[in-house]
């Protein structure tokens, strides 16, 4: 955590990316930043303009010009940060950027820590620590769910649902805490029976909530999805048919692929990560044995799998026996018949006739890959997430809503058992306690640290 000094520093960081670039943007933030500018501005007095305004002039050291730059000027209050901030925008050079970052560390700024741009929005109350995090994810969504996801967080979506839950319940706390005050004369200002209705209400709620973090882990870090099957069905030809490109090596010896290769493809604004692995048999290599090893390992992790088959190579038997252990180990999965080409008439038939969920392909020729895509789409089930519905998409979120649902069935066991108010009261507080850990009402200056900390330096 930030000493109250640091608070008060003015800091500076370079917002964009680095490496050479069209432009860079430099980031101020502080009650000097203003005037730490104005310092090495050639062009209008800073301190003399209106918020939001956009000034063009150069940045000079001295008598030195550095660059010709445009300022942006965000007076308090009205900043991410709530505090005087400004932007500048130079030439993309790195060593013009480490110029004027240099210079303005020279005239009172200090360099910026990983997510202090963000952390000082959060203390000066811009948004709740919910949303803080939300800003994370934002930058680092790459398809449009998880990008859906983290703005519809950073827009206060999850922290309106939480803030609603926290509020009904302070009321009745509020209430049983009164009740301690006038423990003799034996009244009741808070109702047990409307308190159980409430927190059977909250419970549903919370329930719901922790039920949608599976697909919310899906939306932020993608489905793992693993392409299984005997050596030489076609699975790295398939993954490089899903890449586009000869990602993996293809060849009729069986046992190329030795150890898994992974690629992410993003399939109607979801990220699957693809993992082609090393075929499914026995074997005395020893190399290969290792690769058959990690690719049941990754199975067992897997949020999916493609069970690959060769048409021509494959018999019913065998598909019947590869289907009983999948089931087993209780991983959703596809089954994929690749090499339609090379598929005996009658044999397609039948196993169409017992497996009707069977995707037909030619992983070669790249045929019928739209209905593979479709078929995977489908169960990752975005329906909920297309809804509207609040998606809990972060782990520190999840955990805290797992201990207020035992925290609030705590509270329902204590009305079935009639526990005194003080008891009652303490179980209460903790789910108030952990509903306020996931908005930043209650927080730790660890808990702010390890969130922080995350961040990239400029955010």
């Amino acid at each position: 955590m930030f000493s109250l000094h640091e608070k008060e520093d003015t800091i500076v960081a370079l917002a964009t990316p680095q490496g050479v670039g069209a432009i860079a943007v430099i980031r101020l933030s502080g009650k000097d930043a203003i005037k730490i500018c104005n310092q090495v501005f050639k062009g209008k007095n800073l301190e003399k303009q209106e918020s939001h305004t956009i000034h063009f002039g150069t940045i000079r050291d001295g008598e030195k010009i550095i660059d010709e730059v445009l300022v942006s000027l965000f007076v308090a209050p009205k900043s991410f940060t709530k505090e005087n901030a400004v932007e500048i925008s130079t030439h993309g050079s790195s060593y013009i950027v480490n110029q004027v970052i240099k210079l303005l560390v020279r005239n009172g700024a200090r360099p910026a820590k990983p997510g202090e741009f963000t952390q000082r929005a959060f203390l000066n109350g811009q948004f709740d620590l919910a949303q803080a995090e939300a800003v994370a994810d934002l930058i680092h969504a790459d398809s449009e769910t998880s990008h859906q996801a983290a703005l519809n967080q950073m827009r206060g979506g999850f922290s309106g649902e939480i803030s609603k839950l926290r509020a009904e319940l302070i009321h009745f706390a509020s209430m049983i805490e009164l009740e301690l005050d006038f423990t003799e004369e034996d009244v009741e200002f808070a109702s047990r029976d409307d308190l159980r209705i409430l927190v059977e209400k909250l419970l549903r709620v919370v329930e719901q909530l922790i039920g949608s973090f599976d697909l919310g882990n899906v939306i932020k870090n993608g489905v793992p999805t693993v392409i299984a099957g005997k050596p030489n069905a076609g699975k790295s030809t398939l993954l490089n048919a899903l890449l586009n490109e000869e990602k993996a090596i293809v060849s009729d010896i069986a046992g190329t692929t030795r150890d898994f290769i992974e690629d992410e493809i993003n399939i109607g604004g979801v990220i699957f990560r693809f993992i082609d692995t090393a075929g499914l048999r026995e074997t005395t290599d020893v190399i290969e044995s290792i690769g058959v090893s990690r690719t049941q390992e990754k199975m067992k992790t897997a949020s999916l799998i493609l069970y690959l088959f060769d048409l021509g190579d494959t018999d019913m038997i065998e598909i019947n026996r590869d289907i009983n252990k999948l089931e087993n180990l209780g991983v959703p999965f596809v089954k994929v018949a690749n090499k339609i080409d090379k598929g005996n008439p009658q044999f397609i038939s039948d196993l169409k006739k017992n497996h009707p969920d069977t995707i037909f392909i030619s992983a070669g020729q790249k045929e019928n890959l739209d209905a593979l895509k479709n078929r995977v789409l489908e169960l990752v089930n975005l329906d909920k997430f297309r809804t509207g519905n609040t998606i809990v998409t972060n782990i520190r979120h999840y955990d805290s809503l797992v201990k207020t649902r035992q925290s609030l069935l705590d509270v329902l066991e204590g009305l079935d058992n009639e526990i005194t108010n003080d008891f009652l009261a303490m179980d209460i507080r903790r789910s108030l306690h952990y509903l306020g850990e996931i908005t930043g009402e209650i927080t730790t200056d660890d808990l702010l640290d390890n969130i922080f900390s995350k961040f990239c330096i400029g955010k």
